[in-house]
């Protein structure tokens, strides 16, 4: 594959506006899919599952097969509508969306097209400096997803090269909602961070109403990047092109500045924009091409015959508006005071995507400061080290028991971090692992003052410095305590004892 053309990106913005809009895909997390009583189960027991195993007759188009709605899956669609600041339909109804794709079984999907169920909103984003972007949202609809393809043989894992493709029909009829915003002008600059921003501003909000887990990297939060250019001065929209699946914030973000480049320096050329999907590379951080896109035309819409139109009751629109959380931006701010955090200390727990776990290890009883330094430093290290999400590893209720035990002085931060990596290879609570592990510090002064004597012993021009009043000559002591204590005893009190010994 060539490498494209690339335009610096001050110069691509000084010639052209981006214009931006954004679909994102959230999966719910009912019990059963969108359409029938197939397993939808969370997400650990989803990948372990056998291919074509959380399968009913309507996830593959079986004749004679009938759709029922998932009532649990619209009262989240409604929620989230709501969340976006959206108005409810009184009335939506589903449609079918015809195109022909192997993990489409019934080689049409289930979604909404002209009646969705939530339309007209808009969200408030926060950049890292604290400026708030209004993002207006067309629409929300609800629609199922598609099976999975692996193709095999080939050298990228992709259709291009590959000798056969193996279906997966496990995915196919997961509840989704799909939100679409309208175009987003005058993000300028700022285009990059906006996009990433904005799939953020997404996650926070499914996260807090509780109807996904909103995790990129597992496919339960799904961003198409929808990015064109205008000369400026001119009106007429440019030529959009859509980034497919990207599943990263910090992809999306790189997504966009790579597409305004490249568009750029087509444009700029004398060249024109393809209006197609692209696949985003991670390894190369590029786009490459995937299939031209079709308009809503192509997909012949039209409503589907076997489900009768969604009509919820407005007291039940009024109940689930009452029960909303705190809008992302509004939290932020409120917990940030609470907290006390600098702007860069509050950065590193949003940016980690730890705010919930943090917040929950402050209510267990750990102060904000420590529940920080835990989630942002050894957890982080630790989950980056074995490759998974820092919130899988341990509980915020375990985190807070940990600090309680560095606090009343039974453990030290040295031992406290082998007590975590007790906890998160499944040994126990923290308490558990101290005494089955036996870390607890040694607060027998009788035991710290035996080890002592024998290290001012073993050194006798130590002691002598120590006399002559060269007190951090006490540190080589110290040292060789600690060793001999097997680093359970608490450094300063081993300081105290070791000068208060050799003044003797």
């Amino acid at each position: 594959m060539a490498t494209a053309k690339l335009m610096d990106f001050d110069k691509a913005l000084e010639l052209f506006e981006p214009v931006l809009g954004f679909e994102v895909h959230v999966e719910l997390n009912t019990n059963t899919k969108m359409f029938s009583d197939a397993p939808n189960p969370a997400n650990e027991l989803y990948h372990a599952a056998e291919p074509n195993t959380l399968i009913a007759p309507v996830d593959l188009g079986l004749p004679g097969a009938l759709p029922v709605v998932n009532e649990t899956a619209i009262r989240s669609s409604i929620s989230l509508g709501l969340a976006l600041g959206c108005s409810i339909a009184p009335s939506s109804r589903f449609a079918r969306k015809n195109y022909f794709y192997p993990d489409l079984g019934k080689n049409y999907q289930i979604s909404q097209f002209d009646e969705p169920i939530a339309f007209e909103g808009s969200v408030e984003v926060e950049l890292e400096d604290g400026t708030i972007v209004q993002i207006p949202i067309e629409r929300a609809h609800m629609e199922e997803d598609a099976g999975k393809l692996t193709h095999m043989g080939g050298a990228t894992g992709r259709i291009q090269g590959a000798e056969y493709s193996l279906v997966d029909y496990n995915r196919a009829g997961v509840p989704l909602v799909e939100i679409v915003t309208k175009v987003i002008f005058g993000t300028e600059h700022r285009a990059p961070e906006v996009a990433k921003a904005y799939v953020a501003t997404i996650r926070d909000i499914v996260r807090s109403l509780g109807i996904s887990e909103a995790r990129l990297e597992r496919g339960n939060l799904r961003c198409d990047a929808n990015v064109s250019l205008r000369p400026r001065g001119q009106e007429k929209l440019g030529t959009r092109t859509e980034t497919k699946n990207v599943n990263s914030m910090r992809s999306v973000e790189r997504a966009v500045r790579y597409e305004i480049q490249r568009q750029a320096q087509i444009l700029a050329d004398g060249g024109t924009i393809t209006q197609e999907t692209r696949h985003w590379h991670e390894d190369t951080g590029t786009t490459s091409p995937g299939r031209p896109k079709s308009d809503a035309d192509d997909y012949r819409y039209f409503p589907e015959p076997d489900l009768v139109p969604v009509e919820p009751a407005a007291e039940l629109i009024e109940a689930l508006r009452a029960e909303l959380p705190e809008q992302p931006v509004a939290r932020r701010r409120r917990l940030m005071t609470e907290w006390g955090f600098t702007d860069l200390e509050f950065q590193d727990v949003r940016n980690g995507g730890l705010l919930d776990v943090v917040e929950e290890t402050i209510s267990a009883g750990a102060t904000p400061a420590t529940a920080r330094k835990w989630w942002t430093g050894e957890i982080t290290r630790q989950a980056n080290a074995q490759e998974k999400d820092a919130t899988e590893l341990v509980s915020p209720a375990n985190v807070a028991a940990l600090q309680k035990l560095v606090d009343a002085g039974t453990l030290t931060d040295k031992l406290a971090r082998q007590v975590l990596e007790g906890v998160i290879a499944g040994e126990g609570t923290p308490q558990e692992v101290v005494d089955s592990r036996g870390l607890a510090v040694v607060s027998d002064d009788g035991a710290l003052i035996a080890a002592i004597d024998e290290a001012l012993a073993a050194q006798p021009d130590v002691l002598a410095k120590i006399k002559d009043g060269k007190v951090q000559a006490a540190g080589a002591v110290i040292g060789a305590v600690m060793k001999a204590m097997k680093g359970q005893a608490d450094a300063a009190r081993v300081r105290e004892l070791v000068l208060e010994r050799a003044a003797q």
